[in-house]
């Protein structure tokens, strides 16, 4: 138990989420706006814009890595549910979703 009552796996547990949930949106998202204040504040012709377009590209590669995560992870549940369909269909001789 931690000082206010809570179980150390819970606060670790929500620790985790909120860790997550900062990297997959706040992250890419404080990237990007410094990216959009260094392309006005360089008016698009000096080092300054330059390197707020690597940001920019940077954000984006970010999310994109978090939304590839997340479909991998759906993938492997779909996965797992027809496993699950097939090992139905070997103890019935039927899948799970046909009319009887």
């Amino acid at each position: 138990m931690t000082g206010d009552g809570e179980p150390p796996e819970r606060l670790l547990g929500i620790f985790g989420r909120t860790l997550l949930t900062l990297t997959r949106t706040a992250l890419p998202l404080a990237v990007a706006i410094a990216g959009v204040v260094l392309l006005f504040l360089g008016h698009g012709r000096t080092a300054a814009a330059g390197a707020g377009v690597v940001l920019l590209g940077a954000a984006l590669i970010v999310w994109m890595i978090n939304w590839f995560f997340r479909m991998s992870i759906e993938s492997n549940k779909d996965r797992d549910r027809e496993e699950e369909a097939r090992e139905y269909f070997d103890r019935t001789g039927r899948w799970p979703d046909d009319p009887e």
